[in-house]
Order: structure tokens, then sequence, then C-alpha cells
């Protein structure tokens, strides 16, 4: 590999510069994703007639896209955070055989998944929220979107390799190539087509094909660090393993989340009906776009984190964890003033319906009284998986959504009906937030007793 070049500025360039650097072209890359989804749901929303109850129907199809976006990030993310390792500690032939698992075991468990749900698709989605009215624009959405799974996966998880071996401007610009064609051939395929809310999912995975042709361009050159290795469909089981006990955090998370998006739509549809539905998914959609701006930040902290931790540079990594903190934090707090100032300018984005208007207002003001600190326990949980933390990484992702949201959920309804729903939120991001500020707290006090190139194992580390 002599000649190569990795990416060692993420061990001596300054902190700032570095996350200016890796951030902003994941921010973008992120809010343009948001804004990709965004597009789906305001055209939707505005089809003749229908779109009131066509937005409630992609609603509905939320819980799915996130178990399928769990299975990505399962194999994404803890390949991109075991690579950013590797890079610091200048292993490049299992850097290598980490992208080639990337590829692997997203095409496999892509597959298995379309196939699956498929099958069972109307049961599960009248499991998921749907009615006789809402049923059939979630299907012929659902069912386009998961004939292209593979493709989406891919995508997802080739861009975040690009990202991971330095090039994010490469991976944000995929991003914002895609979010751009979506944004012009969605009204296209939905009202010049007549194909409704079945050519919204056909502009979405048509983008994602063409993106992903050049991510396959970009690591087929050998060149790289990282390439596709020789016996590119061979697996490592070793760096599978190991990368897919990183991965299990936020795929626990996004699991969790579609367990939650699950119940919230069953406790709407009985205590608000099919258009309380489509206005959580509304609100979904607008917290939805700040909370990507953070995974921008968090995307641009893990190279950063990871190498430096790799490189036992603890001093580097306790710094950008405070910036990016700071950062996620100004971000949130943005998103709290629209929702408590301005709610009623953001709904009306998607929706000219007076009565979703006001769910979805009322909505919006609710579930984001606690989102100024949200963002600081994003930081937190993507700074543990960073470090090969699994259990602690795995405990806040669940913690939010399964100890705490999902009782309360349950409970609070039976008192203040739907709108014991949208209290329950800001609930469970209080106590979620307060347990965050006590990991990390405990976390770097252990830092304190380390100096730089000190071995990290008192810390409890995965990553050798």
């Amino acid at each position: 590999m002599a000649g190569i070049a990795a990416p060692t500025e993420l061990g001596t360039r300054k902190i700032g510069s570095l996350l200016r650097m890796y951030a902003v072209p994941g921010i973008i890359a992120q809010t343009a994703a948001s804004l990709y989804n965004m597009v789906d749901s305001i055209y939707i929303g505005h089809i003749k007639d229908v779109g009131s109850y066509a937005i409630s129907g992609l609603a509905v199809t939320f819980p799915l896209m996130n178990l399928s976006s769990a299975l990505g990030t399962l194999v994404g993310v803890g390949g991109m955070t075991l690579m950013s390792v590797l890079l610091g500690q200048k292993d490049y032939d299992n850097a290598n055989k980490v992208l080639g698992n990337v590829l692997t075991l997203n095409v496999a468990i892509g597959l298995l998944f379309t196939v699956f749900t498929l099958i069972f698709l109307e049961p599960i989605l009248r499991f998921f929220g749907a009615s006789d009215i809402t049923l059939p624009f979630a299907r012929e959405y659902m069912t386009i979107i998961l004939l292209g799974n593979v493709i989406t996966h891919l995508y997802f998880g080739l861009n975040g390799a690009i990202r991971a071996s330095g090039k994010p401007k490469i991976a944000m610009g995929l991003t914002l190539f895609t979010v751009t064609s979506n944004a012009i051939l969605d009204p296209i395929f939905i009202f010049a087509f007549g194909l409704g809310i079945k050519g919204a999912a056909l502009a979405t995975i048509l983008c994602q094909f063409m993106a992903l042709t050049y991510s396959f361009r970009f690591f087929l050159d050998r060149s790289r660090v990282p390439h596709f290795p020789k016996g590119l469909f061979k697996l490592d089981w070793r760096i599978a393993r190991q990368s897919l006990a990183i991965g299990l955090g936020p795929f626990l998370m996004n699991a969790a989340a579609c367990m939650v998006n699950l119940f919230v739509n069953q406790q709407l549809r009985k205590y608000g009906g099919d258009l309380a539905i489509g206005a959580y998914g509304i609100v979904n959609r607008i917290s939805f776009m700040f909370i990507m701006i953070v995974m921008g930040f968090t995307q641009g902290l893990q190279p950063i984190a990871g190498y430096n931790y790799g490189a036992r540079q603890y001093s580097r990594v306790r710094e950008i964890f405070m910036l990016t903190s700071k950062w996620a934090i100004l971000t949130t707090s943005i998103c709290f003033l629209i929702s408590e100032l301005i709610p009623g300018a953001a709904v009306s984005l998607f929706t000219n319906d007076p009565y979703l208007l006001g769910l979805a207002e009322k909505g919006l003001r609710t579930i984001n009284l606690m989102m100024p600190l949200v963002g600081f326990s994003m930081v937190t949980t993507t700074f543990f998986q960073c470090l090969g933390m699994v259990n602690k990484s795995i405990f806040l992702s669940l913690s939010r959504q399964l100890i705490f949201l999902l009782p309360l959920l349950y409970l609070l309804p039976l008192e203040f009906q739907e709108k014991g729903i949208w209290m329950s939120f800001p609930i469970a991001d209080a106590i979620t937030i307060v347990i965050s500020a006590l990991f990390i707290a405990a976390l770097f006090k252990k830092f304190s007793r380390l100096n730089d190139g000190d071995d990290p194992s008192i810390l409890g580390s995965n990553i050798k």
C-alpha cells in the first residue's frame, strides 16, 4: 500500500477547521436529505382532492421506512466508524475489507427485507395504522420504495464510506444531486404523468440509482483508500462481526423509532383518526429537518473522533465532542423557536386543509418543548458509538424510545386523550437528556486519567 495517502490531517489539523471541513458537507447533505423527504410530502399533500389523506397514507409508511433505515445503519454506520478507526491506525487492507463487507451485507439484507415485506405488505401497513381510506396510498408508495430497497441501502452505505474515506465534499455533492433531481422529477412524475403518490416513489429510487452508479466508479479506483478489494462479495466474518457490533447502537435506535412510530400511529388513529396521523407526519418532517442537521454535525464528529481515538489523542477527542455539542444545541434551539413562535407558517407548506393545519400546529408546539437540548443527547450517543463503547451507545439509543417514550405513549392518552400522545415526547426527551449528561460526565472523568498515547483499555473500549 506504499504511496497511497490516508487522511492523516484528522490527527493534526485544528479541530474547529476539521469540524467545518467534515461537518459542513454532512450538514448540507443531511439538510438536503431531509428536504428530499419534505419535497415528497409537500407535493403529495397538494394532490388535488386527496392530498390530506395521501399525506396520512405516507405517514403510515414511516415505521416501515424506519425499519429499512435501521437495517441500513446496522451495516453502514458500523462500517463507516470501523473504517475511520482503521484508517487512523493505517490498517488499509482491513479498511478495504470493511468496504467490501458494507457492499455485500447491504445487498443481502436489502433483498431479504424486500421479499419479506412485499409478501406481507398489506397486513403490515394495516398494523402500522392504515385504514381503508389511507391504505391504497401507503401501498402504492411503499411497493415502489421496496422494489428499489437494495439501491437505497447501497446508495446510503457507499455515500457514508465516501465521507469516511476523507472525501466529504463528494458525498455531499451526490446527496445534493439526488435532492435537486428529485425536486425536478417529483412534479413531473406526480402531476404531469398523473402517477400521484407512485410518482414520488419512482422519482426517489431513480435519483438514488443515478448517484449510486458514481459511487461504484469511485471505489473501483484502486489508487484510493479505501477501494473495493479483490473477492468483492467475500465476507470477512471477523470484520463483519466487529462492524455490526458497532452499528448495533444506531440500528436499535432506528428499530426503536420504528416501534415508536408504529405505536404513535396506532394511538393517533384510536384517539384522533386518519388526519391526526397525517398531522404527526407533518410534524415529523419539520422536526426531522433539524435532527438531520445535527446528524450532519455528528457525521463530521465520527471520522474525527474515531481517528483520534484510534491514534490515542484523547485531548482532541474531548475537544471535538465539546465543539460538536455546542453547534448541535444551537441548531435544535432554532427548531424550538420556530415550533413555538411560527408553527402555522411551517405547517402550511404541507397542506391547506384547515383541520389538518390546526392539528399539526398544536402537535409541533408540544412535541418540541425540550428540543434545545435534544442535540446534545444525539451527539453524546454518537460519541460513544465512535469510540466503540457499544453498550453505552445502545442504552442511550434505546432509553428515550423504549424505556421512557413507549410507556408514556400508552399511559398519558388514558387521561389526556390525543394531547397526551404529543405530551409524551418532551417528557421522554427531558429524562434522556439528564441521563446523557451523567454518562458523558463519567466518561470525561475517566479521560482525565489518560495522557495522549496511553492505552485506552481502562475505558472498556470494544475497538482494538
